[in-house]
């Protein structure tokens, strides 16, 4: 009989841990942040997507789920509507093109939920905060590169982001900026890349048929840049130009080691700002204060100081 009673008491006291343990499970508040990437094509959107996974893991109370707009507005836009159906508590989106993912953006901060804009802008203040390089400052540093490199006289490509975006518009208006005082120096060929490596590859060839000098290209991102290097070693002019590029990505395929390989004059840092997103994320959802625009640094990297960033 004592054997009995001690089994029932074991058995009750383990019902009433299972109960407890359950219990404390379903207490941990999960939070789900929906981030809606326009594209996972290029390496520098790769390397953001990798920094925000690898950032939420820190917070188990987070769910991640990450969505591809393939450069394609629509499906951005059908992105994140879906986003609003699985209910997120947080969006997460770097827009393909500002005007047309304004409104989709608007809608979910309207409804009551926090939105990080991060990398590309909108054209609106309905957002909780916005995460980004500033572009203009990063253009008119390439631009004033570019002027002491032409000794303030030459010909120069410009291989465009997709114009339709806020990065792109300002990469270009900072580097008018910074050519600014030079007359002897012409923007003689602009096309927009879409910031693919092959598109700037294929300007690049077109350019080279059209021009018989050219002094330096100047890209709105390293992969472009890259290409359009590729194109004039394809055409043995590699040598007569220089090539300026934006993101210095570490890595093999990178504009650091483009840098460093003597493809790529310079490169300007962009960071990707998806670690500090999920950061900034966590303590939105925890209520406690974000600034309403947070600005990353960024620097000139060149031979004299790329084998630090390797």
């Amino acid at each position: 009989m004592k054997i009995n009673s001690i089994l029932k008491s074991i058995s009750f006291f383990l019902a009433v841990f299972l109960i407890l343990s359950c219990g404390d499970k379903e207490e941990v508040k999960k939070y789900v942040i929906g981030f809606s990437q326009c594209n996972s094509a290029e390496p520098w959107r790769e390397a953001m997507n990798k920094e925000m996974m690898k950032e939420a893991e820190n917070y188990p109370e987070i769910e991640l789920l990450i969505s591809d707009g393939n450069q394609d507005n629509s499906k951005q836009v059908a992105d994140i509507e879906n986003f609003l159906v699985r209910e997120i508590d947080l969006l997460i989106v770097s827009p393909n093109e500002a005007q047309p993912l304004t409104a989709i953006v608007e809608k979910v901060y309207n409804q009551g939920i926090a939105v990080i804009v991060l990398d590309r802008k909108i054209l609106s203040e309905k957002y909780t905060t916005f995460i980004g390089a500033d572009n203009v400052i990063i253009g008119e540093a390439a631009g004033k590169y570019a002027a002491e490199l032409l000794n303030g006289k030459g010909k120069i490509i410009e291989i465009w982001g997709l114009k339709g975006s806020t990065p792109a518009q300002e990469r270009h208006d900072g580097f008018i900026k910074g050519l600014a005082g030079n007359p002897g120096i012409e923007i003689i060929y602009e096309q927009d890349g879409a910031w693919l490596r092959r598109k700037g590859r294929e300007i690049m060839e077109n350019a080279l048929q059209r021009f018989s000098n050219i002094d330096l290209v100047y890209a709105h991102n390293d992969p472009m840049a890259m290409g359009a290097y590729l194109a004039a070693q394809n055409a043995g002019r590699e040598n007569e130009i220089y090539f300026l590029g934006i993101d210095a990505l570490p890595g093999a395929e990178g504009g650091v080691q483009a840098v460093v390989n003597n493809q790529l004059e310079a490169t300007f840092l962009y960071p990707t700002g998806g670690s500090l997103a999920i950061k900034t994320a966590v303590k939105i959802l925890n209520n406690q204060e974000t600034e309403k625009n947070i600005t990353l640094e960024t620097e000139t990297i060149d031979s004299s100081n790329a084998e630090k960033y390797l």
